[in-house]
């Protein structure tokens, strides 16, 4: 078995991930938890490793307000269209783009850094928890790790109330995966654990997508789509609501570094 690569569905991920309302609830949670601890870190010029960031929807955002970022995905088709986004922007973008599996970074060669973000990458891997350790072995002390992860109690829960009982039975084993449907879906306790291991202090915890993927099909006919983001926000952080989210963000803060 393989990690995930999205070369040949690049396209179709781009499109709908961030081209619809899904893709708006996510940048709209992930941005209002990032933003205060990023300002906390009282940097003008933070080094930020996007780990799996695909096209680079946030590496854009955050290099636009002047930091460095390194993004690494394993898809050349992702990068094609990042690097043709980059070119395309008004304003310079200082991002260096890295052709590589995230198991493969190493600090030896391209140091330290302030943040680490992770989103949606390790519901993919076969090892996530492996994968993050080494992932924090470039992380600077007092630095942040962002992690957003597909939840499987989500999924669970999205198809009891879909009737899909067979497929809750089966424990989500189909004969034929669906193209952006997650192979390794993670339950939350396991990394809240991971992280505890790890001794990083969580700042934040959100629920990613909380109300949008359990809407009804008929919807009142003054349905407003901005509404929907407002009270993504206002209930992503609230039990029970953030563990039904179908992604979960946790953002933490590695150990201050050692004094003798």
């Amino acid at each position: 078995m393989q990690d995930k690569n999205f070369d040949k569905l690049s396209l179709k991920f781009a499109q709908n991930i961030y081209g619809t309302t899904k893709g708006e609830i996510r940048a709209a949670v992930l941005w209002r938890d990032l933003t205060p601890e990023l300002a906390k870190l009282q940097k003008p010029k933070l080094r930020i490793l996007d780990a799996g960031g695909g096209f680079g929807f946030l590496s854009q955002k955050l290099a636009a307000q002047g930091h460095d970022v390194v993004l690494c995905d394993i898809s050349e088709q992702m990068l094609a269209l990042a690097q043709q986004q980059i070119a395309a922007s008004d304003i310079p973008l200082s991002i260096e783009l890295v052709h590589s599996p995230i198991q493969a970074l190493t600090a030896a060669q391209y140091g330290h850094f302030d943040v680490i973000l992770c989103h949606a990458v390790a519901e993919w891997l076969i090892d996530a928890k492996t994968t993050l350790a080494g992932l924090l072995t470039l992380l600077k002390p007092n630095g942040l790790f962002s992690l957003m992860f597909f939840n499987k109690e989500a999924l669970r829960f999205h198809s009891l109330v879909s009737g899909n009982f067979d497929y809750v039975k089966r424990d989500f084993v189909v004969k034929k995966k669906v193209g952006l449907t997650p192979t390794h879906p993670l339950y939350i306790e396991d990394v809240r654990q991971w992280f505890a291991q790890w001794q990083l202090t969580m700042l934040t915890q959100s629920g990613v997508r909380v109300i949008n993927d359990y809407l009804k099909k008929h919807l009142p006919a003054d349905f407003d789509t901005q509404q929907l983001i407002e009270m993504e926000l206002a209930y992503s952080q609230r039990e029970p609501y953030l563990s039904l989210g179908r992604y979960v963000h946790f953002l933490a803060q590695s150990p201050a570094p050692q004094t003798r």
